[in-house]
This record gives C-alpha cells, structure tokens and sequence, in this order.
C-alpha cells in the first residue's frame, strides 16, 4: 500500500495479456486448471521482487534473453510446461509472453525471440 492524501492506494498485480493464458492450454487439461488457479493468484499478488514471487512459487527462475531483457520462468504442472513472463514490479503488471511444454524450452530458440 501506498500513503496517499489521508488515503490508501492497493496495489494488485495485473496480468496482461489475460486471454493468452485462456488459449494456452485446454480449460478442462491439468495445465489449463493450473493455469487459472496461477492467474487467480497473480491477480490478487502484491510482488515487488522475485523473492516476493518465490515465496508463492519457489521454482519461479528469472531468465535473461537475448535482448538483455529479463523474464521469469514459472514450472507448469510440475515440469511439463513452462510460462514466459515479464513482470514489472515497479508497475504492478505481468505479460504473458509464452507458454511451451519442457521440450520447446528446451531448444531454447525463445531466448532469441523475445
């Protein structure tokens, strides 16, 4: 929370991107069921760090791309899927970027698209 005039301002965490997530994966597929219960977790997030992000998702790994930009990685349904974020703390909003299953990210051919 931030003080404002004799007020205070609740800072959630906005998923951008939303309707990605929907299309990722199947509604009724494990990934799919995990995928709204992470979304209804991040939406109601007050992160402002990774440390704050592992203390709900201990595996959550930040990344660097190719383009310098950092990304973290959430292990979906154990490790058969991974979702590519970007999350800016100062702003309070997190971008869905990808969603592979573990062989894609293997390749690693992500890093140099984003």
């Amino acid at each position: 929370m931030t003080p404002g005039k004799n007020r205070y301002i609740l800072y959630r965490l906005r998923v951008i991107k939303e309707q990605f997530l929907k299309e990722a994966a199947r509604p009724n597929s494990k990934a799919g069921k995990w995928l709204e219960v992470w979304r209804t977790i991040v939406k109601a997030a007050e992160w402002r760090s990774i440390e704050d992000v592992r203390k709900t998702y201990p595996s959550a790994d930040p990344v660097k791309v190719d383009s310098g930009r950092s990304v973290t990685i959430f292990n979906v349904c154990g490790n058969d899927f991974r979702l590519i974020t970007a999350i800016h703390y100062d702003k309070q909003r997190l971008y869905t970027l990808r969603f592979l299953t573990h062989a894609e990210y293997d390749k690693n051919k992500w890093k140099k698209d984003l």
